[in-house]
């Protein structure tokens, strides 16, 4: 029978992220098992955001620290991300989101992340073609923006390999194997590995594989779509990714076009609230468009943890927010798994919390 020390199920941005930080802090014997191409999943059909802007400061806390990440991607791994740090721009259209968001700017502040409230007269000037009539404010963070989740992916990945790390495509986990309270290995559709440890960052699969040793993870999969236009329409490419917080309706350029999406899975649901806010959508057209879940949560934030066998550590329900917390969710993971002092205190993300009553919602789900 094969084996390992460590084997992390899910090649996505937070499965390869923890084998890269789990082998450059030493424990190469891993295995990283991936049941289709790496990225396929919901990495590879995201937006590539990074924000600091969240109501919950736990997750501004950990987009600060994958932020340091991603700004030396390249030097560390050799895969340069395309990170275009034009910042975001959340446009405000109710006193009572002006009020939250002014609240969450106080918070963000306070742990050194330049968001800022900024008013209407700021937005036209980023944004030129935004119909900006019904605004009562925005705010403006200069330190986010986005990249491409697949570098990334590939990043980690290269890296990992590099350091040891066995990485293995078009192998399905089909189970999670403990014994006496101890995680003793997986099966694949490629015969059993036995290794005491395994990190579960499946997205929407992590429900099913945790069921299998007794424990409830409350995922879901949320279907979103991306579509993208071939031509800019003027908005200029130093405009921020912009989000009109109200309708979920967000745009940010690519190449010579926009990508641009929303809370709406379908388009002619998206059209009206798109075209309103920004309308040279309009006579944009579309060149091709693409769909994925967000691993959702019930109160739209993470779960990262361990238990409830020894040995098991899982990390899912992103809510879609996992691709800019992944360098620190794999840092996380490695150091829990290695008994390594954690960089952050994650314990309010773990699923216990559900049971306990101590949901924590995140409200700035886009």
């Amino acid at each position: 029978m094969r084996t390992a020390e460590v084997v992390v199920i899910g090649g996505g941005c937070v499965g390869t992220s923890t084998a890269y930080h789990l082998a450059a802090a030493g424990c190469t014997d891993v295995v990283l098992l991936e049941a289709d191409a790496l990225g396929s999943g919901s990495t590879g059909k995201a937006a590539g955001g990074i924000r600091l802007q969240h109501a919950d400061a736990l997750n501004s806390l950990l987009v600060r620290r994958s932020l340091a990440e991603f700004l030396r991607f390249e030097e560390l791994t050799g895969v340069p991300i395309g990170f275009k740090q034009v910042g975001y721009l959340f446009l405000l259209s109710s006193a009572a989101d002006l009020d939250a968001f002014r609240r969450a700017v106080g918070v963000q502040q306070s742990l050194g992340i330049p968001s800022e409230l900024v008013d209407v007269a700021a937005v036209r000037e980023f944004v030129p073609q935004l119909a900006t009539d019904d605004l009562v404010g925005a705010t403006f963070c200069p330190s986010e923006g986005y990249a491409t989740p697949e570098a990334v992916v590939q990043g980690y990945a290269t890296a990992a390999r590099r350091l040891g790390v066995r990485v293995e495509t078009g192998r399905a986990v089909t189970a999670v194997r403990a014994e006496d309270g101890r995680i003793t290995g997986v099966d694949t559709d490629g015969g059993p590995i036995a290794a005491p440890t395994v990190v579960c960052a499946a997205g929407v699969h992590s429900a099913g594989l945790a069921r299998g040793i007794g424990m409830e993870l409350p995922v879901r999969g949320e279907a979103r779509a991306i579509h993208y236009t071939g031509r800019d329409g003027g908005v200029p490419g130093s405009a921020p990714l912009t989000v009109d917080f109200a309708s979920g309706f967000y745009f940010h350029r690519e190449g010579p076009g926009m990508v641009f999406g929303g809370r709406q899975r379908e388009l002619e649901d998206l059209g009206e609230p798109a075209v309103r806010r920004l309308p040279v959508l309009a006579g944009l057209p579309i060149e091709s468009s693409w769909w994925g879940y967000y691993d959702m949560s019930p109160d739209s934030n993470a779960m990262i943890g361990s238990g409830p066998v020894d040995g098991f550590h899982y990390a899912t329900g992103f809510s879609g927010h996992g691709f800019q917390q992944s360098p620190a969710v794999g840092e996380h993971l490695a150091q829990r798994v290695l008994g390594l002092p954690v960089s952050l205190d994650l314990s309010p993300f773990t699923a216990g919390r559900f049971r306990a009553g101590a949901v924590r919602p995140e409200k700035f789900v886009i």
